[in-house]
Order: C-alpha cells, then sequence, then structure tokens
C-alpha cells in the first residue's frame, strides 16, 4: 500500500499537473493556495463555513489589488470529510499540484495530523484553522502553523474561571478520545490538580463516549449517579446535541459547558432551542463579537455572498490562515515554503488580521488567542455569557 501511494503522488508530482502549472507559475498567474476541511460528511456544516470564508478571504485581497505587485489569489479546495485518512489524502493531492505554493487546513486535530506530516515530508507550508490539540506543534514541523489557539490554554481557562462561575464543587468531563476531544479533557484535569489536590473541586467523572454513535444513556447514567455541579464536554457539536438531549431526558439538570466545537447553529438545531438554551461554550471569540475593521469588512461581504454570518469561530481563523499566507508571500516577495516559514516565525509580528493581531512562535502557534465563555439565550442565539 505504502508503494502504491509513493508511486501516486510521484505520479502527480511529476506527469499529472506539471503542464497546467507551468502556465499558472508565470508573472502574473494567480497565487494558488490550498484549502483543505470537511466539505462533506459529519462535519460538513464547519467545512463549508470554512470553505466560503476562505473565499471570501481572496476576494478582499483581490479587489484590494492582490500580492506581488498584482498577481490574484485563487483558492482550490479539496474534500478531506472529516476523516484522517481523507486528510492525508487530501493534503497528498494538494502537494501534488505544482501551483499550490501553501495550504490552508483543515478542521479537527485528528485529521490535521495526518494532513502535517504530508506537507512536512513535502515541504509545504499549512496554517491550521480549527486545530487546536498541543501536540500538532509539539512535534518539531518546520511548516506547521496555526491561526487558533492551543487546548492547554482552553483548559487552563475552563479550571479556574468555569467551577468558579457556577459555585460547583464536583466536575464531570467527558470527551470523545479524538486528538482534540481527549487533548482538551486531560489539560483541563490538568489544570484543575492544584484545585483537585487542595480539596477545593472534586472530579467526579471523567471518561470518553464513542462518536458517530447516536444513544448515549449508559455513559450519561454513570455520569447521572456521580451527581455533578458542572459537566464538560469536550467532544464536537453533533455529539454534544445529543449528549445534553439525552442527558436532561434522564434528569441530568446541571450546568453543560461544552469545549469550542461542541456549539454553533448546527447544535441549537439538532438539540431544538428548549434543550439548547442555557448550555456554555468555552470558546474563542465568536464572529458576531470580533471588533477589528477587517472583521466588519469581512463580515458584511461574507453575509452579502451568503446571506448570514458564519456561527462559530473556526470559518474566521480559516479565513486568516490565507490572510497570513498572502501577507508572508508578498512581504517576503516569495512563494517558496523555506522563505515563508522562516518569515512567518520570525519576522510576523502583529499583523492586522480579521480575529486580531496575527504573529507566530518559534514552533508556529498563534499568539496571544483569548478564551471567553457563551451561552445560548431564549432565543437560540449564542452570546456572551455574563
Amino acid at each position: 500500500m505504502k508503494r502504491v501511494l509513493v508511486i501516486a503522488i510521484a505520479f502527480l508530482l511529476v506527469c499529472g499537473f506539471g503542464l497546467m502549472a507551468e502556465g499558472q507559475k508565470e508573472a502574473g498567474g494567480p497565487v494558488v493556495i490550498g484549502m483543505q476541511g470537511p466539505i462533506t460528511g459529519a462535519w460538513a456544516y464547519e467545512g463549508q463555513m470554512a470553505k466560503q470564508s476562505c473565499l471570501i478571504a481572496a476576494k478582499l485581497i483581490n479587489e484590494k489589488g492582490g500580492i506581488l505587485d498584482g498577481r490574484m489569489v485563487e483558492i482550490r479546495v479539496e474534500d478531506d470529510a472529516g476523516e484522517p485518512k481523507s486528510g492525508a489524502l487530501a493534503a497528498t493531492k494538494l502537494v501534488g499540484y505544482e501551483d499550490v505554493v501553501a495550504s490552508v487546513s483543515t478542521y479537527g486535530s485528528s485529521i490535521c495530523e495526518p494532513a502535517a506530516a504530508v506537507y512536512e515530508k513535502f515541504e509545504m507550508v499549512n496554517v491550521g484553522y480549527g486545530v487546536t490539540a498541543v501536540r500538532l506543534t509539539d512535534q518539531g514541523r518546520k511548516f506547521f502553523f496555526r491561526t487558533c489557539g492551543r487546548d492547554d490554554s482552553e483548559g487552563h481557562f475552563f479550571a479556574n474561571d468555569v467551577p468558579k462561575k457556577f459555585g460547583a464543587k464536583k466536575v464531570a468531563i467527558m470527551h470523545d478520545n479524538t486528538a482534540f476531544g481527549k487533548g482538551l479533557a486531560e489539560d483541563a484535569r490538568t489544570a484543575m490538580e492544584p484545585m483537585l489536590a487542595s480539596g477545593k473541586l472534586e472530579l467526579v467523572y471523567f471518561d470518553a463516549i464513542t462518536p458517530g454513535e447516536k444513544d448515549f444513556k449508559v455513559p450519561l447514567t454513570k455520569l447521572r449517579e456521580t451527581q455533578p455541579d458542572v459537566w464538560y464536554f469536550t467532544g464536537y457539536y453533533a455529539e454534544a446535541a445529543l449528549l445534553v438531549t439525552q442527558a436532561r431526558d434522564i434528569g441530568i439538570t446541571c450546568p453543560f459547558v461544552g469545549g469550542n466545537a461542541a456549539i454553533n447553529d448546527e447544535f441549537v438545531k439538532i438539540a431544538g432551542i428548549d434543550v439548547a438554551k442555557g448550555c456554555y461554550m468555552t470558546t474563542e471569540p465568536m464572529p458576531t463579537d470580533l471588533t477589528t475593521p477587517m472583521a466588519e469588512e469581512f463580515l458584511a461581504a461574507y453575509k452579502a455572498e451568503y446571506g448570514e454570518i458564519p456561527s462559530s469561530p473556526w470559518p474566521i481563523y480559516a479565513a486568516d490562515a490565507v490572510n497570513a499566507i498572502a501577507y508572508a508571500i508578498d512581504k517576503s516577495g516569495s512563494t517558496d515554503s523555506a522563505v515563508l516559514a522562516e518569515y512567518m516565525r520570525n519576522d510576523m509580528v502583529e499583523v492586522p488580521c480579521i480575529t486580531g493581531k496575527v504573529g507566530f512562535t518559534e514552533i508556529g502557534d498563534r499568539e496571544g488567542v483569548t478564551k471567553v465563555l457563551y451561552i445560548v439565550d431564549e432565543g437560540g442565539n449564542i452570546v456572551l455569557s455574563d
């Protein structure tokens, strides 16, 4: 199988796109940035918003004259369906296009990890937008960056702020065994350790569900027996909606707090407003609360094109991945990945973007990402919590 994959990659690189790419790489041709995400599959709602956000970001760049003295930015999309194997395949396709100079990649840490390995092997800059697992930047990759934050900062936010808000002593944490969900759960537990040791908090439940299942009565019954004061779920929105619905049916009434992939408009739609209202989420600022000049411009353009703005932070971070890549190309004067990676790591400092000023650490992490607490209000809107 590995030999077949190597042959396929070689064929793509040498034969499949060579002739087409030659014309594209001529002076004045478009600068092509790849984008991979879950355009289909369980997370298609997020993937479609991310795709649309990247297209709007490119459109706004082009309306201002493009980059590199007038070259237009083009987005080439590959669907990874929210699956690890498909994540690697989408990355393989994008590195196979000789005219693709860098890539936006992707939603879901477990999908990003194999994709990042492909980009690293073929030395292509790739910027994750909805990938918060700590280990993605702890593995020493040279070409991987991300515009979002990391699970450890969100874990600290939960531990330090959420139990206090609810006057909670008994905490339940449930995850989905994905790289993101398990990582955030473990980071939250680690951040709680001083309070657990002192007796200020008690971790009464820490366990996983299986993503993709529909009936969660068994783990929820076990959780109910622990009588938690607050329940933190660190998985994705499809399971989150089913979990909270089934939890209320069996008498779990404590506050439900999701991690930053648990709640969006699709969560509210699946659960229904009566169940969703009063649910909380730890996350980066939502699009409605972004106040930068670029945010105002971007959201107006997105709404004009698609009728509404994105309902989660991640599509905006995908747009800022496009902005960061385009900025680095323009300012460095190069589309060479080695030059871009060096520039992004050492010379990108507080660059104005939609989500605020963007800069990267030595290992490729975004600097200075804020975490806040949101609640679903009586009308099903996701708003800042008091």
